[in-house]
């Protein structure tokens, strides 16, 4: 196992950075982020070194990358960084927390992360780059796409068939044999029972306030008696 490097140095990094030396012990060197983007040249007591220097201070042949960056522009930043990455002759490896129990016939390519307890089910693949937050879930032989992002508690049933750089918010649920195009965005809470072609939007609308203000509401429902 090579030494490792993360590109990012904001909350997801962090996140990642926790998975891969604590759960997957990987000796992390260094974390790397366009120049412009370095506030701080230290990160979790780790250097950051611009993008643009990194194989300079750091040769491809020695040391692996994990692309830690976010779902900005349905994926496609990390999906730049990762081929950026891929074109300097870095090892583009993968963080899946022993947590997350996965069977040994889910296939899955590089730079995943995968966060326990994730739910995945055997004979399940999953693409390049493509993120699995805690409490996901994703049914018997459904394909992801690559550069997708599958938030909490996320539902994917048996059988779906999902494109590149999706997203999917908070609680979205996808019926069983649906197939769900390119770069579609599912918000929190949705159902999708129908296939969906490339570049949909599902939202559901936040719920109603209530007319009553807090105090008023546990008075009025007797709340505190139980």
């Amino acid at each position: 196992m090579k030494d490792l490097i993360i590109f990012g140095n904001g909350k997801i990094a962090d996140v990642v950075f926790y998975y891969a030396k604590n759960e997957c012990n990987y000796n992390v060197v260094s974390f790397t982020v366009d120049r412009k983007f370095i506030g701080e040249n230290r990160f979790h007591n780790l250097p950051v070194i611009p993008f643009e220097e990194i194989k300079d201070h750091y040769k491809p042949a020695d040391y692996s990358i994990f692309i830690a960056t976010g779902y900005q522009d349905l994926n496609r930043l990390r999906e730049a960084k990762y081929l950026a990455a891929k074109e300097l002759g870095y090892e583009i490896v993968s963080i899946v927390s022993p947590g997350s129990k996965i069977p040994s016939s889910v296939k899955h390519g590089e730079n995943c992360f995968i966060m326990p307890p994730a739910i995945i089910h055997p004979a399940v693949e999953i693409g390049n780059n493509t993120f699995v937050w805690s409490g996901a879930m994703i049914g018997h032989h459904s394909r992801i796409g690559n550069n997708c992002w599958l938030t909490s508690c996320t539902n994917i049933s048996g059988v779906v068939k999902v494109g590149n750089n999706c997203f999917f918010a908070v609680n979205s649920t996808v019926g069983h044999g649906v197939n769900i195009g390119n770069e579609c965005f599912l918000g929190a809470n949705t159902l999708v029972t129908k296939n969906l072609a490339d570049k949909k939007v599902v939202i559901e609308e936040s719920s109603k306030v209530f007319r009553l203000e807090s105090e008023q509401f546990l008075r009025f429902s007797k709340f505190t008696d139980l």
